[in-house]
């Protein structure tokens, strides 16, 4: 008979042994930055970089079953963002993971710069537990300093502080790179970074730009401006670009502290302790709660290791497997919580019928551009902007508020030409967003630089609200009966904008 009792004890003691024996997941030679609740601050919190940080214990099987992918993760976004670990077991670090709302193992979060220095932005990663989906997570979250420029906002912006270092990238992509991204965080305050597109053909001009992408440095004032020749690497970038400045320290150089003492210090004394008292009592109970958290989740973990062991006393020829857990490379990815895709009007009377009649509501309408000779899959701009979409409307969804439709149109769909002649849009290559009425003729374009989450859901914003400029729509374009002749109103079912 076996003794179960036992079984876990045992289990559970071969877990802190093994523990004992790791000393942390992550070598000093990992691509994974170690991190404590000392060095947090200073490393993640204040950094302009966007980090995700895994809040890990040696013994857990789920933390060592994500160790690879975490590391393939870390070098793919070398210089672009960092990749950060912190080992909950280590008693000092016990506190800082319990003010963290670390309840178990392996738990990820992505830290993005704040407005103010050492306040940033966390939120939980919820997505598949594979190098691909961190890696895109992440860069979705970086933050973007570079302005787009076209034709007509060109020189404008050269006026701008002539005297100040500027560096354009001409490029043909739709989108901002996670590297063009990086390099204006790294010299942000130091140099301006902008991106034009090809089909800006009088900056183009200008410049004398014969291939794409050209990235151009202007020292500022009467210096010619300078070709980069080199290749469009992170590290050659930053050399060419630091002739002119270095890039901004990251960590941040540690404040010196000031040995002087002054009344005002003297008045405020017995109020630090004071917050001080309070500040230990809080850390208390966060390193209380979270050993409470950390003991069940260890327990799990020796049951299943209890029941494993039972497997092999009792002879059965199977091995015994850890519950679903982080998923690596090479397995099947089953993100959670996927949001459902975007209802696809194909033809031209699904279209009219939706949303271009002389009777339908509000609609969001996406239209994609045609899938070049070769691809097989959508454009980054249109993936971003499908996933954009799905996110806001599975947010509606779960809060059971009325919103009106999303719809993604083909440019295989008569109607997506149509429309894109009517509206004046550009040509099928290009992704267009627009909110259109039938019932009261109106229409507005989202004229955001890329379709993140955060610019998207503020333009829908706007239009749930009645904000924002609307242009009446062509002739033609709504159904032949007559559309009524009503001035754009907010929806009737508006709801006060909650931010989660």
């Amino acid at each position: 008979m076996v003794n179960t009792a036992s079984l876990t004890a045992a289990a559970a003691a071969v877990l802190l042994a093994l523990a004992s024996a790791v000393d942390g997941l992550y070598s000093k030679t990992s691509p994974v930055l170690q991190i404590t609740g000392k060095t947090y601050d200073r490393l993640i919190a204040r950094s302009n970089y966007t980090s995700i940080v895994e809040f890990y214990a040696p013994w857990c099987g789920h933390c060592r079953s994500l160790q690879p992918a975490y590391e393939k993760a870390a070098k793919s976004l070398a210089g672009l963002a960092k990749v950060a670990a912190v080992d909950c077991d280590e008693e000092s670090n016990k506190a800082f993971c319990g003010s963290m709302g670390v309840q178990g193992f392996p738990t990820l979060k992505i830290v993005k710069p704040g407005k103010t220095t050492g306040r940033p932005v966390v939120e939980d990663y919820q997505g598949p537990r594979n190098a691909k989906g961190i890696v895109d997570a992440v860069i979705d979250k970086i933050p973007n300093h570079v302005k787009r420029i076209g034709d007509k906002s060109l020189d404008g912006w050269l006026k701008e502080g002539n005297e100040t270092a500027k560096a354009i990238l001409f490029t043909d992509k739709g989108t901002t790179s996670a590297l063009l991204r990086s390099l204006a965080i790294d010299f942000l305050g130091g140099i301006s970074i902008a991106q034009i597109r090809d089909k800006e053909k009088t900056a183009v001009s200008t410049f004398g730009i014969t291939k794409f992408p050209t990235l151009i440095l202007l020292p500022g004032g009467d210096k010619d401006g300078i070709v980069y020749e080199g290749e469009m690497k992170k590290d050659a970038m930053t050399a060419f670009l630091s002739q002119i400045t270095p890039p901004n320290p990251d960590p941040a150089p540690k404040k010196q502290k000031s040995s002087s003492s002054t009344p005002k210090k003297e008045a405020t004394k017995k109020e630090a302790t004071k917050k001080e008292a309070t500040k230990k009592q809080e850390t208390e109970e966060a390193k209380a709660s979270f050993e409470d958290a950390s003991s069940s989740h260890l327990s799990d973990e020796a049951t299943e290791a209890a029941a494993g062991a039972t497997s092999v006393v009792l002879g059965e020829e199977s091995n015994p497997t850890e519950s679903p857990g982080p998923i690596v490379d090479g397995e099947a990815p089953v993100p959670p919580n996927i949001p459902p895709p975007l209802p696809d009007l194909a033809t031209k009377e699904a279209l009219e019928q939706a949303c271009l009649g002389p009777k339908t509501p509000t609609c969001i309408l996406l239209l994609l551009p045609a899938i070049a000779d070769g691809d097989t899959v959508l454009s980054e701009a249109a993936t971003q902007a499908t996933s954009s979409l799905a996110e806001i409307s599975k947010k509606y969804a779960q809060r059971q508020s009325n919103l009106f439709p999303f719809y993604t149109i083909p440019a295989e769909n008569p109607g997506a030409k149509t429309l894109r002649t009517a509206l004046k849009l550009k040509g099928d290559g290009e992704v267009e967003l627009v909110a259109v009425n039938g019932k009261r003729s109106w229409w507005t374009h989202f004229e955001g630089e890329e379709f993140g989450f955060e610019s998207v859901e503020g333009w829908i914003d706007g239009i749930r609200l009645g904000e924002g400029k609307k242009e009446r729509l062509p002739d033609g374009v709504v159904g032949e009966a007559k559309a009524e002749e009503e001035e754009a109103k907010p929806e009737a079912t508006l709801e006060p904008h909650i931010e989660l």
